[in-house]
């Protein structure tokens, strides 16, 4: 059953965040992984809710989102984002 990776970002280092997006690309692919939605527009229809960024992936399985999320592969970009964002992040598996 396919899971999604559910980002919600706040960047606070602009540059640093920049870094990130470009180290953490290529680690999701090996899990089979890929975006769904990348830091596009953004429409609020409903409460007040306003993220800056939303970022959504796609993986084959809630264990292969979890294996991506603790890999090494991913590691240090995932410290990089750590110090460049605030974010919140979920996985939901589909129906």
């Amino acid at each position: 059953m396919a899971a999604y990776v559910i980002t919600v970002i706040e960047v606070t280092d602009p540059e640093g965040f920049g870094r990130y997006r470009e180290m953490v690309v290529g680690t999701i692919d090996p899990f089979g992984g890929r975006y769904i939605a990348r830091g596009g527009a953004i429409t609020t229809l409903e409460g007040d809710w306003n993220p800056e960024r939303v970022v959504i992936a796609e993986f084959p399985s809630a264990e292969q989102a979890r294996a991506w999320w603790d890999s090494p592969a991913y590691a240090a970009a995932k410290a990089q984002r750590q110090e460049s964002s605030r974010t919140q992040m979920i996985i939901v598996e589909g129906v």
